[in-house]
């Protein structure tokens, strides 16, 4: 086996192995570094549904691969054996090129010098992504990262410069700006206080200080187009732990970290292959008949984003053709409504409205009688408490109907009652007689 075009490289150190991308063979391959002359010794990861795999980082902890395809304009990841692999981003992307990880914070940084070009980042599970650099930057090749300090560090080739900034987006600074040296840079690696680079105008690899830009030194000449380098060394790959190691997490096909971003983030989520979709447990896979993924976030609550491709848009307008209705409908659930302020059985219609289109007859109709039967109970509650003790009786002596109320209330005599007093009066000796 021969190497035809080797464009990116990356290590497992613990596990002494090399893993590199043939971008002519379009495949990714690995193998133990004590047997890495010995063909016969390389085992391939990836060789299907791959075009140009440009950019490749290995996640020591969790044993993952990910990588990028300028052709697809995907970033995927694939488990180290080669035998579980799914797309993680796909939409918004051009020609992603330099990739590199941070398994401890689960976060992957990328390099895209499609039109925008841009450098952006998404969690190791493929949630949580955004754009770090978008102005200033046009071909965008080599990324790494100071893991101790938090940093990036890139170059671009069309703008001759090698520049850094935080992994949240902020204090960016420009560091070199050579045409000689920086005539056409590829790969990039950082350790200690020196960034090193490789150069394919110059077929050198040069370093500088990383903090200053100061110092730009050779490290070594006359090479043959060096694409990429890497930095052997244990502390390059601390490590850590791995959620995912005992029983997979209970995933049934990938279990890949989350982001640690946020309230209490999960440690892990699980995922399923391109054409598969998570089930309601979470965690086993089921078929689906679209191929949208399920995008995954792991932090607060925030606007969805697009998961379709944008419309393509015409330049001449198009015949109008009247909708159809369709043969089945998906409504969302609707907010929770106070049940405080609606009768109870107009609480269903409450969220049918917010999930069905009504005409506005119907709608007028139906507030007219959730107002109606909401007057009438007020009404009945007004009448209960107006409905106090009156006794209404007819008096045996005057063959009369008093219409005085007679109240009842508490007094200090034995029985606990007393009552007001009432007069008869004799007429035939004028005698008034009060009890």
């Amino acid at each position: 086996m021969t190497f035809e075009n080797v464009v990116s490289l990356d290590m497992n150190m613990a596990g002494q192995e090399i893993y590199w991308s043939d971008i002519s063979q379009k495949k990714i391959y690995r193998t133990s570094m004590d047997s890495a002359d010995d063909a016969t010794h390389h085992h391939i990861v990836i060789d299907t549904d791959i075009d140009a795999p440009e950019g490749i980082a290995f996640d020591w902890i969790h044993r993952n691969l990910y990588w990028t395809d300028s052709v697809r304009s995907t970033v995927s990841v694939v488990t180290a054996d080669g035998d579980r692999r799914k797309t993680l981003f796909s939409q918004g992307l051009s020609k992603p090129r330099a990739i590199v990880v941070d398994p401890h914070s689960n976060f992957v940084y990328w390099t895209d010098w499609g039109n925008p070009a841009k450098i952006e980042k998404g969690g190791l599970n493929g949630g949580d992504r955004s754009a770090l650099v978008t102005d200033n930057i046009v071909w965008p090749n080599g990324i790494t990262l100071d893991l101790l300090n938090q940093r990036l560090y890139w170059v671009d080739s069309k703008l001759h410069t090698l520049s850094s900034i935080d992994v949240q987006g902020g204090s960016r600074r420009t560091l070199i700006i050579d045409e000689h040296s920086l005539a056409h840079p590829l790969g990039i690696t950082v350790f200690e206080e020196k960034v090193f680079w490789t150069d394919v105008s110059n077929n050198a690899i040069l370093s500088a200080n990383r903090l200053t830009g100061d110092g730009i030194t050779p490290v070594a000449e006359h090479l043959m187009s060096p694409e990429d380098i890497i930095l052997f060394h244990n502390l390059k790959q601390p490590a850590g732990r791995d959620w995912c190691q005992v029983s997979n997490g209970g995933c049934e096909f990938l279990c890949l970290a989350a982001p640690q971003v946020g309230r209490r983030p999960p440690k892990y989520t699980c995922a399923c292959p391109d054409n598969m979709m998570l089930a309601r447990d979470m965690r086993t896979c089921v078929r689906t008949t679209t191929a949208t993924p399920v995008l995954i976030t792991t932090t607060a609550a925030r606007p969805a984003r697009r998961t379709t491709k944008p419309p393509i848009r015409r330049t001449t307008a198009e015949p109008t053709v009247p909708a159809t209705k369709p043969r089945s409908q998906t409504t969302t659930q609707a907010p929770a409504t106070s049940p405080g302020k609606w009768p109870l059985f107009c609480l269903p219609l409450a969220s049918l409205m917010h999930s069905v289109t009504l005409s506005p007859l119907l709608f007028h109709l139906i507030a007219v009688v959730c107002l109606l039967v909401a007057g009438a109970l007020l009404l009945w509650k007004n009448y209960r408490l107006k409905n106090t003790n009156t006794i209404h009786f007819d008096n045996p002596v005057y063959q009369k109907t008093t219409e005085d109320q007679v109240h009842i209330w508490r007094s200090h005599s034995i029985d606990g009652y007393a009552y007001p007093k009432v007069c008869l009066s004799e007429e035939f000796n004028s005698v008034l007689i009060c009890v």
